[in-house]
């Protein structure tokens, strides 16, 4: 049956690209005029849905499980823009769906936000689903984490198949005592890499505080064991592996142990068979995610884009991106899609930036940040809240060197817009 809504819909995207809009426009008009859409659309993947959510780390390991599954031989769609409300999503399936509303994929695996998964695992049960972690992140939309975990738990009760769980998260782990039905699979730590992640107890705990005692964990799927320079050793069906890693970070390749377990459980309900060594080459050729870690090249030097968005992502981006030899830059936006509570700034500790300083703070609250630097003794070159000129200043003050800089979501944005004009920007739309 052919439903008026799909063309509108494609038509709406393509005024809207042409306008250069938002890329979640179509899919807000879609959902108003068709709410059955996506169920609709959706309910026909012979693999069903895969729901990738959490505090930190969605996009890049939701890029890692379509990669991984791609290299099985399975079509994947997914929301690649990393839009994670349920709009995106619909409006990312306009683009691949044909006039009839048909989808040529075997299976789904999208990111989505915490609470906009709740509004999408009620309309969609996904037949898998992805829980990362829970982060003090944006508390001006959630409230405390016991809120994001509840959400987490209720996309967990929602899933029909297979739900895939971080066994180092204590919030997120005791989600399975609430399952009956689901399987439960866990992805972990080696014991010698828990301090390196630690849990948003963990990170609050005032300093010489007795530790309780940890609960028994359950047995992984897949453990990540360590963690080298370009490298990382993970164990699954009882022998370690290892395999070369384009990603940087540790926080990522802990990530890649989540979507090692979502891709193997994925590829082995097909029943023919899971290609353990094709699921390791492709793991070994992922690139971060835009904004992710990502590289671009200005001048004939790597300038590095690092997202940070809560006290633990620029805790572990700044102890896996040593500031030494590198020119630094922090942009720090407060717009709707960061949060606009920027306290958690005061969470994190900037004394690794002590021996090069900042050479530029920018975005809406870069005063914030260098009265925050101040407090840690880390000197600032330069501070400007308009992001185009700061980034100019940054660039041409910072030559003969490799660049990193530190942003914020809306401001990585604005920072690749204007990168666009002078260097290779991969185009997200």
């Amino acid at each position: 049956m052919l439903y008026f809504s799909v063309p509108l819909g494609k038509f709406v995207r393509r005024v809207s690209r042409l306008r250069g809009g938002g890329s979640a426009l179509p899919g807000l008009v879609v959902e108003k005029i068709d709410p059955d859409f996506m169920r609709r659309t959706l309910s026909t993947l012979p693999l069903g849905v895969a729901v990738v959510s959490g505090t930190n780390g969605k996009t890049t390991t939701t890029k890692m499980v379509v990669e991984l599954l791609e290299s099985q031989g399975l079509k994947v769609f997914t929301n690649r823009t990393g839009s994670n409300f349920t709009r995106g999503v619909a409006a990312a399936l306009l683009g691949e769906v044909d006039w009839r509303g048909r989808l040529d994929a075997d299976v789904a695996v999208l990111e989505l936000d915490e609470a906009h998964a709740v509004h999408f695992v009620n309309k969609v049960p996904p037949r898998y689903s992805l829980l990362l972690n829970v982060l003090r992140d944006q508390l001006d939309r959630f409230g405390e984490i016991d809120k994001t975990a509840e959400l987490l738990q209720h996309i967990a009760s929602r899933t029909t198949g297979t739900v895939v769980l971080n066994r180092e998260d204590p919030r997120v782990a005791r989600i399975a005592q609430t399952l009956d039905g689901p399987e439960v699979l866990y992805f972990g730590l080696d014991d010698s890499l828990l301090s390196t992640f630690p849990n948003d107890d963990d990170m609050r705990a005032a300093p010489g505080s007795p530790v309780p005692a940890a609960p028994a964990r359950p047995a992984a799927d897949v453990v990540l064991r360590r963690v080298g320079a370009d490298d990382a050793d993970f164990e699954y069906d009882g022998a370690t592996v290892t395999t070369g890693m384009k990603l940087r970070g540790v926080y990522n390749i802990f990530n890649a142990a989540a979507a090692l377990t979502l891709a193997r459980g994925v590829a082995g309900a097909r029943g023919t068979g899971t290609d353990q060594a094709g699921l390791l080459t492709a793991l070994s050729k992922v690139a971060p995610a835009f904004g992710r870690g990502e590289s671009l090249v200005v001048d004939g030097l790597p300038l590095e884009l690092v997202l940070v968005k809560n006290p633990s992502g620029f805790r572990l981006g700044l102890k896996s991106f040593p500031a030494a030899g590198y020119a630094t830059m922090i942009a720090i936006n407060d717009n709707y899609a960061d949060g606009r509570d920027m306290s958690w700034l005061w969470d994190v500790e900037f004394d690794t930036l002590r021996d090069g300083g900042v050479d530029q703070l920018t975005g809406s609250r870069a005063y914030d940040m260098a009265l925050r630097l101040q407090y840690d003794d880390v000197a600032i070159g330069a501070v400007d809240t308009e992001i185009a000129p700061a980034l100019a200043a940054f660039i041409r003050g910072g030559e003969g060197k490799p660049k990193r800089i530190f942003c914020t979501y809306t401001a990585m944005l604005a920072i690749r817009r204007e990168l666009s004009k002078i260097t290779t920007v991969e185009v997200v739309s």
